[in-house]
């Protein structure tokens, strides 16, 4: 797990989990995905698979352009309205 953007707003851990080990498994064979808190609306998501592969796509390109912090809090509220999960603190 590492937490790659943390701002007023969001934050984002990208996590990246292991199969669970066959012999003979490839070590290629990892998956993950990544994790999105909406801090202000206490709700998060995470995505994997085709979906996650896009948001990396798109977080590439806007990092290109060096962004500002608004604007890449832009871009992560367009997937608070995904997001269904309360965050629970414990």
């Amino acid at each position: 797990m590492q937490m790659l953007y943390n701002s007023e707003n969001f934050v984002i851990v990208q996590i990246d989990v292991a199969p669970a080990g066959q012999p003979g498994e490839a070590a290629s064979a990892h998956r993950g995905g990544y994790e999105i808190v909406d801090k202000s609306a206490r709700k998060e998501i995470y995505i994997e698979g085709a979906m996650a592969q896009s948001f990396r796509q798109g977080v590439d390109a806007l990092i290109e352009k060096s962004p500002t912090q608004e604007e890449f809090d832009e871009y992560l509220g367009r997937f608070s309205a995904l997001m269904q999960q309360p965050v629970v603190l414990h």
